[in-house]
């Protein structure tokens, strides 16, 4: 996939400059972008909110897959069609 498709799946999502990553998926109907813990995206699958999906913009160490010491609480957000973001979870 080109970097300009990507570009362009991640706005049709609703994926931000501010929530973007490295990664994107959809699970079960749900945009998870970047490294958000398995154990929260578990919660979401369970409860079933009315958003697009989760964000942990950027790549900070110490998230799944990075490596490293955690530097500060990791804070997943989340976000919904009306572009409205807060924090969903924090690990």
């Amino acid at each position: 996939m080109s970097n300009d498709a990507l570009v362009e799946l991640k706005d049709s999502w609703g994926i931000t400059p501010d929530l973007a990553s490295c990664h994107t998926a959809e699970v079960e109907g749900y945009v998870i972008e970047g490294h958000v813990p398995v154990d929260v995206i578990q919660e979401l699958l369970m409860e079933k909110p009315d958003i697009v999906g989760l964000a942990l913009p950027g790549m900070p160490p110490g998230s799944p897959g990075m490596g490293g010491e955690a530097q500060y609480q990791l804070q997943i957000l989340a976000f919904d069609q009306q572009g409205q973001v807060w924090v969903y979870a924090t690990r």
